[in-house]
């Protein structure tokens, strides 16, 4: 097996490697895309994370990768296999890395019932696609825009549902299809549809480091890799294992992040100052907010962290006002939040002054 290049000796591109964190701590934001120029270390991050994420325990002999600890996700064959009482050993293995083929046809994406074979012999059979061997790994998407519309929108589907259902003449067959999407695209070969592009949770724009010593470590962390890449990776392992490890733990803590009443308002008044259409950005900032907090080992979020998550939330689903003229940094961000909530303060009655007082108010008058 080649070397992969370690995640945390990519230079720069904060965000970028932000937004991988967060869909590795919580896949169920909905993935990312990133777009940029040739040459930013779009793959080479999405496949530094997913040799850096920690091994994942598995039905053993399931060909879908099934949790053992979430009946209710389980494939077709292991709910069969359970409801007959036969044992469900488990085993352990590493995250899987799927590179999806701008070619994939449908078939290929979320597999094929073979009908011949049922209506002769009564036996339902199932061959695995591409969403299959992604379960509860990585999936990577290259030129994401260059690849057929209708494979974009299962793809999508099934991201957002967690789960992979096939139909065919009356036979049905289901497995879990929970994975980190990751896309990448150079918009100088053609965007993706506003449809399509909403559906990504995340989106984060880079371009090439412009600063000389920047340019310069990047050169020499290539080279040093090209070279020896086994005594490279050994040199970053520290590093790697500590990420590693914060991210186990922040998927372990992340159903403890609480949030507030007043978080759900700072969030909905942000989205809607900045005039952003439906209500998918709202939900992806909650839970991208969630993911930052448990990564840093908090248990409630702050408006640091939904400045934050609006940063990658917003860029790609705003058709005007800032975003447009130029990025927002997450300090703009939390400044404009604690703007409106201000604001909204100033608008609520207080408790001496509710409506009921109000209204006596009124009649008494």
């Amino acid at each position: 097996m080649p070397s992969i290049y370690p995640f945390t000796a990519v230079v720069g591109q904060d965000r970028m490697r932000r937004a991988l964190i967060l869909n590795a701590v919580d896949p169920r934001i909905g993935g990312v895309l990133i777009r940029g120029e040739r040459g930013t270390a779009k793959s080479t991050a999405a496949r530094a994370l997913a040799a850096l994420l920690p091994s994942v325990n598995v039905v053993k002999d399931c060909r879908f990768g099934c949790d053992p600890e979430q009946p209710i996700t389980w494939c077709t064959e292991c709910r069969e296999r359970s409801a007959k009482g036969h044992p469900l050993p488990t085993t352990t293995r590493m995250t899987s890395f799927v590179n999806l083929p701008v070619s994939a046809t449908e078939d290929r994406v979320v597999g094929t019932l073979d009908i011949e074979q049922a209506i002769q012999k009564g036996e339902r059979h199932f061959e695995p696609g591409v969403l299959a061997a992604a379960n509860r790994g990585l999936l990577y998407i290259d030129e994401v825009n260059l690849l057929d519309d209708h494979v974009v929108d299962l793809l999508l589907d099934s991201a957002a549902m967690g789960m992979n259902i096939v139909e065919r003449e009356g036979i049905s067959f289901s497995h879990p299809a929970r994975f980190i999407l990751v896309g990448t695209m150079n918009p100088e070969e053609g965007d993706l549809r506003p449809q399509l592009l909403d559906r990504f949770a995340l989106s984060v724009e880079i371009t090439g480091i412009r600063e000389a010593r920047e340019r310069v470590l990047i050169m020499e962390r290539n080279l040093g890799f090209e070279a020896d890449p086994d005594a490279f990776r050994k040199n970053w392992l520290p590093m790697e294992e500590e990420l590693s490890r914060q991210i186990s733990q922040a998927r372990s803590l992340i159903e403890k992040v609480t949030y507030s009443r007043r978080d759900l308002l700072s969030i909905a008044a942000l989205t809607a100052s900045l005039n952003v259409d439906g209500h998918r950005a709202d939900l992806v900032i909650l839970k991208a907010a969630r993911a930052h907090a448990a990564f840093e080992g908090r248990t409630t979020i702050t408006d640091r962290d939904i400045a934050l998550a609006a940063e990658l939330a917003l860029p790609h689903r705003i058709k005007r006002g800032p975003f447009h003229q130029s990025e927002i940094t997450p300090d703009q961000l939390q400044e404009r939040i604690e703007q409106l909530q201000g604001s909204t303060a100033e608008s609520e009655p207080s408790e001496d002054e509710t409506p009921e007082a109000d209204s006596e108010s009124q009649k008494k008058k």
